[in-house]
């Protein structure tokens, strides 16, 4: 079968490779479960991968198979596998309990405190990016039939569930907590995935990016689901607090770090900012007034939280948020997917669109492997 793989730390190193087809057995106990590979998401960390940034390939090879954002649907199910049969839509989850963390054992591996991390498609396991897979039955989220056709996105907004997720176990110290705004900082593919997953909720949600309201197609999605859109470079965070108050919930997801400190400031007491910008180089902030955050975080017990990776539970989140968006708003979430391309062997059209996402305007981007 064909899959596409690069060589770890080798830049640009991204081609096509042939490997044997997988097959139930390959996973023990007689719960695997192969599925043929629908679509496989393209973002940017497949990218910055690509670059040779990151990545760790397999024991036993020299290259590792990429793609951790994924939709495909069963081909074949082992003897002890009850709770999938051939045509179910699924989506894998990415990272696997291999490593001897305490949170690990206890199947919340991504809280993992081990240096050497086991996921699919970026570290020590191959990914989806290639015609099949074989998986554990306990790592496959069903998907309705109904929503098959955007339940590429389900992997990132997995990212925005456990953020929010655990925003709300937080605010329990709260014993009662009724946020009502939220401002989400970064509108590419998973800023808006968290403005859905907020209005789901019943947030009032502004989104900003850098971009201007005419013409871009993510401030258009942010006002079509009922959210606001504000470019910063007309309004500054610290400024849309004059216009919109302060917020309850921050969700930060711009790859920019110093607009966190920005975002500390814009918080209502008792408020919570959520990071999932994993900020890679040497960025330094300047003039931050650290006095003042301090004191705004200890007298107003507001609270900071990252959040990357993420389990079961906050897939099987994201599939009831995916279905109620839908329901609410038919054909937004794919409004999402921008980028189609088609076949595997194209994989560098895909790197193209990832390299000059601005220039293609692409809020998602995907390979098609097989029609839906």
């Amino acid at each position: 079968m064909k899959a596409v793989a690069v060589i770890p730390k080798q830049p640009n190193s991204a081609h096509l490779v042939e490997m044997d087809k997988p097959n139930p057995g390959d996973v023990g106990c007689g719960r695997g479960v192969m599925v043929g590979v629908l679509r496989v998401g393209a973002c940017g960390t497949d990218h910055e991968i690509n670059t040779g940034e990151y990545g760790v390939a397999p024991k036993g090879y020299d290259y590792l198979v990429l793609g951790h954002e994924n939709l495909g649907r069963v081909v074949a199910v082992g003897e002890n596998v009850t709770e999938f049969e051939p045509g179910n839509y699924v989506v894998a989850t990415v990272r696997r309990p291999r490593g001897t963390s305490v949170y690990d054992k206890i199947g919340e591996q991504d809280f993992t405190t081990d240096d050497k991390y086991y996921e699919r498609g970026i570290s020590r396991l191959h990914g989806y990016m290639a015609e099949y897979y074989v998986e554990n039955a306990d790592f496959l989220v069903q998907i309705p039939s109904a929503i098959a056709d955007i339940g590429v996105l389900l992997e990132p907004l997995s990212i925005v569930e456990k953020g929010l997720k655990q925003a709300s176990d937080i605010q329990e110290r709260l014993k009662i907590w009724r946020p009502k705004t939220a401002a989400v900082l970064g509108v590419g593919s998973v800023g808006l995935l968290a403005v859905m997953a907020l209005r789901m909720r019943g947030y009032t949600v502004h989104g900003f990016g850098l971009d201007h309201r005419e013409g871009y197609l993510n401030a258009e999605l942010c006002e079509a689901i009922g959210a606001t859109y504000d470019s910063t470079a007309e309004t500054s965070i610290a400024q849309s607090t004059e216009k919109y108050g302060p917020y309850d919930l921050i969700f930060e997801c711009t790859g920019y770090s110093p607009i966190i400190f920005d975002a500390m400031q814009a918080l209502n007491e008792n408020g919570i900012l959520i990071l999932a910008s994993v900020t890679g180089g040497d960025r330094k902030a300047d003039q931050v007034p650290s006095d003042k955050i301090n004191q705004m975080f200890v007298l107003g017990n507001r609270a900071l939280v990252g959040t990357v990776n993420a389990n079961r539970e906050h897939f099987e989140m994201g599939v009831k948020d995916l279905a109620l968006c839908e329901a609410m708003h038919p054909g937004w979430l794919g409004r999402m997917l921008t980028h189609k391309v088609v076949g595997l062997e194209n994989f560098a059209e895909a790197f193209e669109i990832l390299n000059n996402t601005g220039k293609y305007k692409a809020i998602k981007t995907y390979f098609e492997v097989k029609k839906i």
